[in-house]
């Protein structure tokens, strides 16, 4: 599996040679540094360890300097671990956009946007209840009854109820890579991605 950690810029749309117009988000992807190998003999299992986007020594502890030093490379905020990764890299190594192709196929993984607490109608799509006239007052985007009055005198699990909406990681599948620019280490995928200006996602193929 070829990965690669990004970050993301913002939404364009471009044109083919035929004219038709697609939506892509732009995506800053690498270079990210291979920070440690593991492998079947040492480790009980074979990953690439990764690091993207540069870190203040002066806010990093000793011991991420000294792990990020036998790289030979500065701290880093972000760390992934790729396991079972096709790429043949050693410790020290760059991964740049170049590992991906015009054309590909890709999974890419990111943190949705946080809504904080939500009611029922926004977060789970509810209609209301009832009409608003005959002097209904603030019940219009109320829940309604969420217990069981003829069996058990309790809210069962999993019930749609007010709550904190957004922050989970989802992966969108399928995406295709559009346009690749290796000299800003840009990558234009297709379609929407999770996440707001400037969040950290991971593209896989």
């Amino acid at each position: 599996m070829k990965s690669i950690i990004g970050k993301k810029i913002g939404m364009t749309s471009i044109f083919d040679a035929a004219g038709k117009q697609t939506a892509v988000t732009i995506i800053e992807a690498g270079p990210c540094v291979v920070t440690q190998k593991k492998t079947v003999e040492t480790d009980g299992y074979n990953a690439l360890q990764i690091a993207f986007g540069d870190k203040k020594e002066k806010h990093s502890l000793k011991s991420e300097i000294n792990h990020f030093a036998k790289a030979e490379t500065s701290p880093k905020k972000i760390v992934k671990e790729i396991r079972n990764s096709e790429l043949d890299k050693n410790v020290g190594d760059t991964i740049t956009v170049d590992i991906f192709s015009e054309g590909d196929k890709v999974e890419v993984v990111g943190t949705t946007k946080g809504k904080g607490f939500q009611g029922v109608v926004k977060r789970h799509g509810f209609s209301g209840v009832g009409e608003a006239t005959h002097g209904q007052h603030d019940r219009q985007r109320a829940p309604g009854s969420i217990g069981n009055s003829s069996d058990a005198s309790r809210v069962f699990k999993g019930m749609r109820m007010a709550g904190r909406m957004g922050q989970d990681r989802v992966k969108l599948k399928g995406l295709k890579v559009v346009k690749i620019f290796p000299e800003k280490n840009y990558i234009l995928v297709s379609g929407s991605v999770p996440g707001h200006n400037g969040s950290i996602v991971y593209i896989q193929k």
